[in-house]
């Protein structure tokens, strides 16, 4: 890896995104989100009217189809930023995300996307402290209550959120977890400023020993 790795887990809602993008913007480093990237490949699959439990398939499209996460997520030059949270997509992404060839081709993509970064790097998803990234600089997991991340998700039905977490945590390949070693945070009722400010803290520290 080029720079400093500072990867970012935690469940839906949980704050992921938008802490890492602040965290990234403070720090100047750059930043992954790549959830938007499963996110983008469900997105193709619909369009295209590609089953998202036909593992075959979804393996090749993920394979083959050109992603950019920034400054817009696109998909093969197509701008997909709006579309990949619609509920719809939320209903599929996990069936793509628990696809075991699905998450090789797209673990691939984010270690080659990281090397080629000269300054640090900051990565948020749910499985990056443990099988992306698992020798990161600094190792993040954040969580919050279930009715501060169903809030989160534009009020999200709470059980909604809730079967995601089980999917997430249950799947075969990658499952959700927090890893050894990893910081964890809660986010709930506090600023992003103030858990940014936290993980700043956390990396000064570490690099201080």
């Amino acid at each position: 890896m080029s720079g400093a790795i500072i990867a970012i887990d935690g469940p839906a809602g949980s704050g992921k995104s938008t802490v890492a993008r602040t965290l990234a913007d403070a720090l100047g480093w750059s930043f992954l989100d790549t959830g938007a990237m499963y996110r983008a490949v469900t997105v193709e699959a619909l369009s295209r009217g590609v089953d998202v439990n036909d593992a075959g398939a979804l393996a090749q499209l993920a394979t083959s189809v050109v992603l950019t996460t920034t400054p817009r997520v696109t998909v093969n030059g197509r701008d997909v930023e709006d579309e990949i949270r619609t509920e719809t997509i939320n209903r599929a992404v996990s069936a793509v995300a628990a696809n075991a060839d699905v998450r090789r081709a797209m673990v691939r993509r984010q270690r080659e996307w990281a090397a080629a970064q000269s300054a640090g790097t900051v990565v948020e998803g749910r499985d990056i402290t443990t099988v992306v990234f698992p020798h990161a600089t600094l190792k993040i997991y954040l969580t919050a209550s279930l009715e501060e991340r169903s809030r989160r998700r534009g009020d999200e039905d709470p059980a909604s959120v809730a079967r995601r977490d089980e999917v997430d945590s249950t799947r075969e390949t990658s499952p959700l977890r927090r890893a050894e070693g990893a910081t964890v945070i809660d986010t709930t009722g506090r600023t992003v400023e103030e858990v940014v400010g936290e993980i700043i803290e956390c990396l000064n520290t570490q690099r201080s020993r």
